[in-house]
């Protein structure tokens, strides 16, 4: 059942004809940031991929990803997740050097994906990888990719403000770093994504560091799957969402597993079967470089800097009825 809802109150500050005009606005603006940032370089990437060589991002493991045939290559496809995997084996190919990086429009269908105000069956985000060393593989070179992409998010929300004097988001500059078992400490009795919430509700501006892994209770602040982040040098980034009152995750982002690491996370996973795939072969026989990448939400983004209370203010998607007839009631437009 959907879980939409619409603040008291909520009015949308910018019409459908500006709004389109910020999302264009927010879109190329941001991309550029990121790019002087983080040294990255466009490349085009697939919408879907063979299921034999395990390149499809299995998120929890539970969700189904959408299959279809191709009648010529006589095999089935899937539509992706994520570009987790497929994205280092993009800088071996495209031959990237240390230090330089890619980034992608990733489009993606999430079918068994709960519908709410922050989530939707369509998926788009600005996928980026790029090759580090072995002495990057560190929660402070971590921590200063999160302050660069950080920075970035700012300045576009400045040049929006600017050209859209209308728009009254206000986000904090200062990134309070946490881990998922301080979170934990901190809020025992609550889930993870109340501890998000209640930790955000004072902070503004976190980095949740740490996810995937057993806490101390024996359980997951979240799920994360084994093969592309190490857990113990991922992270999310979030802000305070004014307007819906909650944790608001933009980035989902890591150092990638090593041979080590990526071994240590199947068998805990229960997976280790993954190793005979061939993504996991290469990784496990040193034929890829050592990298660090994430997905950025292109929807949430736009959502966030222009004070939108459901992602279908910002995106084309498909909705059930609850949404739509909530929507309405409250003169919420879904696109």
């Amino acid at each position: 059942m959907s879980k939409t809802f619409i603040p008291e109150g909520y009015k949308s500050t910018l019409g459908l004809y500006d709004t389109q005009s910020a999302i264009g606005h927010i879109k190329r603006s941001f991309e550029d940031k990121l790019c002087v940032a983080l040294n990255l370089k466009r490349v085009s990437a697939p919408l879907f991929v063979d299921p034999a060589k395990g390149l499809n991002d299995n998120l929890n493991g539970v969700e189904r990803p959408v299959i279809f045939d191709v009648r010529a290559a006589g095999h089935d496809a899937e539509i992706v997740h994520s570009l987790a995997k497929w994205k280092r084996l993009a800088l071996k190919r495209y031959e990237f050097k240390v230090g330089k990086g890619l980034y992608t429009d990733m489009n993606a269908i999430r079918r068994d994906e709960d519908l709410d105000n922050l989530h939707s069956v369509y998926v788009d985000q600005w996928d980026w990888e790029k090759v580090i060393t072995r002495e990057d593989r560190t929660l402070d070179f971590l921590k200063s990719t999160v302050t660069k992409i950080v920075k970035a998010i700012l300045y576009t929300l400045d040049e929006v403000k600017y050209k859209f004097p209308d728009v009254t988001v206000e986000l904090c500059p200062n990134i309070s770093f946490v881990t998922t078992q301080e979170l934990e400490d901190m809020y025992p009795t609550l889930t993870g994504k109340e501890r998000e919430n209640a930790y955000l509700r004072e902070h503004k501006t976190a980095c949740i560091l740490q996810i995937g892994d057993k806490l101390k209770s024996g359980k997951r602040h979240d799920g994360r799957a084994p093969d592309y982040d190490d857990w113990a040098l991922n992270c999310d980034i979030m802000f305070y969402n004014e307007v819906l009152d909650c944790a608001f995750e933009i980035s989902s982002m890591g150092i990638r597993v090593d041979e080590k690491s990526l071994r240590e996370q199947l068998k805990k996973a229960g997976c280790e079967d993954r190793a005979e795939l061939m993504f996991h072969k290469m990784l496990l026989n040193g034929e890829l470089p050592l990298t660090m990448g994430g997905g950025i939400g292109q929807s949430r983004l736009c959502m966030l800097l222009l004070g939108k209370a459901h992602i279908g203010e910002v995106q084309v998607s498909l909705w059930d009825q609850y949404t739509a007839t909530e929507c309405e009631k409250a003169g919420v437009i879904l696109l």
